[in-house]
């Protein structure tokens, strides 16, 4: 059973670079609070403030904020979805219980890390940590699936040599 919701496999390199982008992009934000100035902009709010329950919350307005965190976020989703949701060259049904197989894994250890949290993190640094569990499954399920199919790729060149 082969996919119909795959990216064709030639979105896989755009999907690297725009990962890869987004991910060194990211390092200055994460690390040192970077954020351009030129970015900081009006933008349209659907729903934004202090908290749930404050009572400064906006709805449905305009805002002044700087984007630079939307865009890297956007760019590591998008970048990882394709590469991770491409097809490979030669599509099959072993690619595709690799796949999920690897979705399943990277499930099990984006909740159990989600767990870990909600256990031993309280405070600002665990909601960095659920924001950074936003892409966490992505990584999971690449990382794997992509290490699985490069190990069956080298046993099968192995076996024809």
């Amino acid at each position: 059973m082969i996919s119909k919701f795959l990216f064709p496999s030639k979105f896989k390199t755009p999907g690297l670079i725009l990962l890869i982008s987004g991910l060194v992009l990211g390092i200055p934000n994460v690390f040192f609070g970077f954020e351009p100035s030129f970015l900081d902009i009006s933008t349209f709010c659907l729903y934004g403030g202090n908290g749930f329950l404050s009572g400064s919350n906006v709805f449905c307005s305009f805002i002044e904020t700087n984007v630079y965190n939307e865009i890297i976020s956007v760019a590591i989703i998008v970048g990882g979805l394709l590469y991770g949701c491409s097809k490979e060259k030669e599509e099959d049904e072993f690619i595709s219980k690799l796949r999920l197989d690897s979705l399943l894994i990277a499930t099990y250890m984006n909740y159990g890390l989600l767990i870990l949290t909600i256990i031993f993190i309280y405070g600002m640094p665990f909601f960095t940590v659920i924001v950074f569990n936003m892409f966490t499954l992505l990584f999971f399920f690449t990382i794997r699936f992509k290490y699985v199919l490069h190990q069956h790729q080298k046993t099968a060149e192995w076996a024809i040599d």
